[in-house]
């Protein structure tokens, strides 16, 4: 790719040198920006957080990671890229609750097991008006004239912004399952996936209409 493509990642460059960014971190945002097709406000302030949440774990992205994600928006991209959390390995699991935050653990034998829970502060945004501005969706946000000045805005912040707590998380053991056929479709599906005798493409979780 060239271009504005170019001029994006150049500009991400110099701005985390401006701030000062770990190496290893402005590596990671980087991977990120381009997983996430370019770097958005959300995935940024994400890669802080999974960041931070990592080292209150004193863990690190080769250990085997559980996260939870309160938006589906931005932030599960930062738990993938960066803790190795993902949908396609069942350790990544997305709750959309709305909030902007993560939580994070290792693994456990045992039905619950202690995490650590990152999240926006809404009272430490105070202090950085652009980002106040955006978070809060307000129409005084100009994404045309202001996207650099909230990028500027993100890095001088880092974890600033960010507050966590320690809490107790569900541990879900895999599943003993057997495939069966949909009376429906006539597609095969997991035992525990039925619903009332049918799969969910069958039933609620519909999405398409066959041609």
């Amino acid at each position: 790719m060239t271009g504005k493509h170019d001029d994006s990642e150049g500009r991400l460059k110099s701005v985390m040198e401006a701030h000062h960014i770990t190496p290893r971190l402005q590596d990671q945002i980087l991977q990120l920006s381009a997983f996430h097709t370019y770097p958005a406000p959300g995935v940024l302030i994400g890669a802080f957080m999974v960041d931070y949440a990592l080292e209150l774990l004193k863990a690190d992205p080769d250990q085997k990671l559980y996260g939870v994600c309160e938006t589906p928006k931005c932030l599960p991209d930062a738990l993938q890229v960066i803790a190795r959390c993902t949908t396609g390995n069942n350790r990544l699991r997305v709750v959309p609750i709305g909030k902007f935050a993560v939580t994070l653990n290792g693994p456990s034998d045992k039905e619950n097991t202690e995490a650590v829970r990152v999240y926006v502060d809404l009272k430490k945004l105070k202090k950085y008006p652009v980002i106040d501005i955006w978070y809060a969706n307000s129409p005084a946000y100009d994404k045309h004239t202001m996207k650099d000045q909230l990028q500027d805005e993100i890095f001088k912040a880092g974890r600033d912004i960010l507050s966590f707590e320690k809490v107790r998380v569900g541990v879900n053991p895999k599943k003993k399952w057997k495939s069966v056929t949909c009376p429906g479709c006539g597609e095969t599906v997991p035992d525990y996936l039925v619903v009332d005798g049918h799969c969910g493409a069958c039933g609620s979780m519909k999405y398409y209409e066959n041609i």
